[in-house]
């Protein structure tokens, strides 16, 4: 934790750093201070229910699956893995250490798993169909950053498209992993029966998890409507700041779509937070929705 948290907070540093090194900080920060306060608490409200989206969906399964956990216990579940998911590479921390919390307070392993993956594969189906769909209604985005959008949405795919191998199929998840045991071999890496051991327990965990999802699709179209509300309200934080500066040149859909893209490309680069990453792709995205001199004070709000 230590050792992530203090990589965070260096890589902030220095984007921060390489954001507002040529420019006035005391007037961005005057910028800053003296917009819209009523669209900043809104940003703020948005800001947790989106938390509290997935609150409600680990509640909802968790019952479903027969624990005991209260609201309040998952909502702090929640902050655990929005913590360690912000301060880990590719957000690969949270899910593993909301599983161990919940360990700790009884809560089986088995259900606490199958809770998060479900949660997950709706979070991931929601955000890519968003960024797909956006990225088709902002193609005329004239620059490289193009690309790295569609690389953005192909490396989130790939991995939908993995964990429902790994979910759905278990000849293809087999095969996966014999094709994954032959290139650690092929590079000489250590304690490979461990590692096909460990690998074979998880896809028979996931496994299980088909075997759930498929016979309660209810509760799976709960949790996606559930996800796909949570993710609105988070895709428009930029448009609460945008109105905090008084502008009203782009409607609540143009904006949304916009961070829908933003999103899909900084969310599967494996830096802390996609910390750099976003603050850099902001500033392309949004480039024509914000004057270039309130710009910096743009990102820092949001």
């Amino acid at each position: 934790t230590i050792r992530n948290l203090i990589v965070f907070i260096l890589l902030i540093g220095l984007t921060f750093y390489l954001i507002f090194k040529d420019q006035n900080v005391l007037e961005i920060l005057n910028i800053a201070v003296s917009v819209k306060k009523r669209y900043i608490l809104v940003a703020i409200i948005a800001m947790c229910l989106y938390l509290l989206g997935e609150t409600i969906n680990i509640t909802r399964i968790l019952k479903e699956l027969g624990e005991k956990s209260t609201f309040l216990r998952n909502i702090r579940y929640t902050l655990i893995g929005f913590f360690f998911s912000s301060i880990t590479p590719a957000a690969s921390g949270g899910q593993p250490m909301e599983i161990y919390y919940m360990h700790k307070e009884k809560i089986a392993v088995a259900n606490s798993t199958l809770a998060l993956l479900v949660h997950l594969t709706s979070f991931q189906i929601v955000t890519i169909t968003l960024g797909i769909l956006s990225t088709i209604l902002h193609f005329e985005i004239k620059s490289g950053l193009i690309y790295l959008v569609v690389l953005g949405i192909l490396l989130n795919s790939t991995a939908l498209t993995l964990l429902a191998i790994s979910i759905f199929s278990k000849r293809l998840s087999k095969g996966l992993i014999n094709f994954a045991v032959k290139v650690l071999r092929f590079f000489r890496i250590p304690n490979i029966e461990k590692k096909q051991e460990s690998l074979e327990k998880e896809l028979e965990k996931y496994q299980e998890s088909a075997v759930y999802i498929k016979e309660h699709k209810k509760l799976m179209i709960k949790t996606l409507v559930t996800t796909f509300i949570q993710v609105i309200i988070y895709y428009s934080i930029p448009y609460w700041v945008y109105l905090a500066f008084g502008f009203t040149g782009y409607n609540f859909f143009q904006i949304v779509t916009l961070q829908a893209m933003l999103y899909a490309t900084v969310s599967g680069i494996p830096s802390p937070g996609a910390v750099g990453v976003s603050e850099g792709a902001f500033i392309e995205i949004f480039k024509g929705v914000f004057p270039a001199t309130m710009m910096n004070s743009a990102i820092l709000l949001n």
